[in-house]
């Protein structure tokens, strides 16, 4: 299993992010949007009582064709893996 991050991030800022987090898996960047507008998650959002353009944080959880077997939106970076176990232990 593979796991990515995608972020519009500079490949800097997600390199200095890795470095302090150790994440354990490669981190993507998206600066045009390209792949957050394809997949739905590039859009309105409210910060701090203000409407503004950003990643609406999201998971997919995609098989080996490529086919997104499940998706959560708006969902806590913490409950993403518990998801997915979730998901490929059904």
């Amino acid at each position: 299993m593979d796991v990515l991050g995608i972020s519009p991030d500079s490949p800097a800022a997600l390199k200095r992010f890795d470095e302090k987090y150790s994440l354990g898996f490669l981190l993507l960047s998206d600066p045009d949007h390209t792949v957050a507008t394809a997949y739905g998650v590039w859009g309105k959002k409210s910060m701090y009582g203000k409407t503004v353009f950003g990643i609406i944080r999201s998971s997919f959880l995609i098989d080996g064709a490529g086919k997104i077997i499940d998706a959560w939106y708006k969902i806590a970076p913490e409950d993403t893996v518990p998801k997915a176990i979730q998901v490929l232990s059904s």
